[in-house]
């Protein structure tokens, strides 16, 4: 299907404590995304105040989210899950900002050793979007104010 072994991998290194992580936000930005939809629109939860859209590396991560969500109750409902598949440029340059609301992509949900969140921050998403945009040093406060006021 062509989606993300290579991301699944970079994960994998971060989630060891190793690896660079512009890295894997690249990675993601190039792998294709599984990402289930609900209702017509793509499946997405509100975590922390962030607006959570679910994406998955591959078909086999997919599955193991439907099959924790269908049997949730002990019984499989036998739902057939539909999914977009996604470049991940296009859920963190294109969705993201058109969800306004805070939003992010949470991948592989159902693989507590292999998820990963990517959040509404500046160097994932655009800036315009990014929640901690407003955070950043422009620079404009006076040299005391950056050596912490000792002037």
């Amino acid at each position: 299907m062509g989606t993300g072994t290579a991301l699944a991998e970079r994960i994998a290194d971060r989630r060891a404590g190793v690896g660079d992580p512009r890295a894997l936000v690249g990675e993601l930005r190039r792998s294709l995304v599984l990402v289930p939809l609900d209702g017509g629109g793509l499946w997405t939860a509100t975590f922390g105040g962030v607006r959570w859209i679910y994406g998955f590396t591959d078909d086999e991560a997919l599955a193991r989210f439907a099959r924790a969500r269908d049997s949730g109750d002990g019984l499989l409902t036998g739902r057939e899950w539909e999914f977009a598949e996604l470049r991940g440029a296009r859920l963190l340059d294109e969705i993201v900002p058109a969800m306004g609301v805070p939003a992010g992509v949470a991948l592989n949900v159902a693989d507590p050793d292999g998820s990963m969140l990517f959040p509404p921050v500046m160097g994932i998403v655009p800036d315009a979007v990014a929640v901690d945009a407003g955070a950043v040093d422009t620079g404009e406060r006076d040299a005391g104010e950056r050596d912490g006021g000792r002037g």
